[in-house]
């Protein structure tokens, strides 16, 4: 079937009152830049509506980039016909017909947005109902659970029918909610956590501590890899790479083995608090879930806390693992994060670490290192790389 028009419906935009303008056209611009590699595309937008036009171009090819744009509910492709009678009867036969498999039952459902068209919305989808069931004797309709709905949309900018309905990620558009810097390790929490911060419409940048020669480059590239998936949700990703080999050395050497976790933490607070100050971030993203692991109790998170002044963002706070492992499945990042290449963290691990640490006796221990000295070298030797969604190696550059 060809399709002429992609119709975007967005939700939680309907919502925003005066600001709506502000996000709206946060969301062209996204639709834009996941369609440049399309031509002849055309993008347009009308109150509550954006409409793709097509222009010969492959409607599944831009479906399936579009179901990775925050800020869209759902996608339909569409045929755009002149507001006649005949002709919508005509073309929604036609598209009933064209699906596979063919459908046993089916409504019709109809928004007539334009007034001046004659027939009002119950009066079209009746219409249209009777032509298809004396076309098709063996198609039922079914008000509750049909296995097709014929969507006709009669608006002043344009008269549209589908039969497929494709949901959106929802959420917010990428870059209308600020900036985060996310703590990216390799494992399966942080890239989901980045993710749900991308769907609130945050632009995305992500901070990795890599201990070579601890963890190899094989640990890094995995960081990149999932990097580049979350890319394809939210355009270009800035990775900082800090190189922490000295940082983790000095702690394993002059700090207890229970506290080597919580005050490794409170470094990767200090350093990614100076990188998003350069970057503009407003806040740090981690992949924490309370009580998931020793590190990530309410006492420990607190502790943690302390170094920085800006705001850390928890979205898995109150996941549990099985929940976190869906939505890795479902964004294409789980089986990355599974690859068997060890992060800073992993290596590092004590056999029984403090589960409740207490800021003062990590600022003790903290008093046998020489901190701003770490931190301000580990900050002036990050290289950030530009992971894009294009399938090309990322580019490096120092700060």
């Amino acid at each position: 079937m060809k399709y002429d028009v992609i119709l975007i419906r967005y939700g939680e935009l309907a919502l925003k009152g005066r600001n709506r303008d502000l996000f709206e056209e946060a969301l062209v611009q996204s639709v834009k830049s996941v369609l440049r590699p399309f031509a002849n595309i055309k993008v347009r937008r009308n109150y509550g509506r954006m409409y793709v036009e097509l222009h010969g171009e492959d409607a599944h090819a831009v479906v399936e980039r579009l179901r990775r744009v925050f800020g869209i509910s759902s996608i339909s492709p569409t045929v755009q016909v002149e507001p006649d009678e005949q002709t919508i009867k005509a073309k929604a036969l036609e598209l009933i017909r064209h699906m596979q498999p063919q459908p046993k039952t089916f409504r019709v459902e109809t928004r007539r947005a334009d007034k001046r068209f004659p027939k009002q919305s119950m009066e079209v989808s009746r219409m249209v109902g009777t032509h298809i069931l004396r076309s098709i004797p063996e198609i039922k309709v079914d008000v509750h659970q049909p296995e097709a709905v014929v969507n006709i949309e009669i608006r002043a900018e344009g008269t549209y029918i589908s039969c497929e309905t494709i949901p959106g990620p929802g959420g917010l558009p990428v870059g209308s909610g600020g900036k985060v810097l996310l703590l990216l390790s390799g494992g399966i929490d942080s890239p989901v956590a980045g993710w749900m911060m991308m769907k609130r419409g945050v632009t995305l940048e992500a901070i990795h501590f890599h201990s070579y020669p601890f963890t190899s480059e094989r640990a890094l590239q995995k960081v990149r890899d999932l990097a580049h998936k979350l890319a394809h949700w939210g355009g270009t990703v800035r990775l900082h790479v800090v190189p922490f080999t000295e940082i983790q050395t000095a702690i394993r050497e002059k700090c207890p083995e229970d506290y080597l976790i919580t005050i490794m933490r409170r470094f990767m607070m200090r350093i990614a608090e100076r990188v998003a100050a350069r970057t503009g971030a407003l806040a740090l993203a981690t992949g924490e879930s309370l009580g998931q692991v020793a590190s990530q109790t309410l006492e420990s998170m607190n502790t943690i806390n302390k170094v920085v002044s800006i705001p850390i963002l928890r979205p898995l706070i109150g996941m549990d693992k099985t929940e976190i492992t869906d939505i890795a499945r479902r964004i294409d990042t789980y089986e990355l994060s599974i690859l068997p290449y060890e992060d800073c963290c992993t290596i590092f691990t004590p056999k029984n670490p403090v589960t409740r640490p207490k800021p003062h006796v990590a600022e003790r221990f903290e008093e046998k290192l020489d901190v701003e000295a770490l931190v301000e070298d580990a900050v002036n030797r990050t290289v950030i790389e530009e992971i894009t969604a294009e399938p090309r190696e990322a580019e490096t550059d120092l700060f």
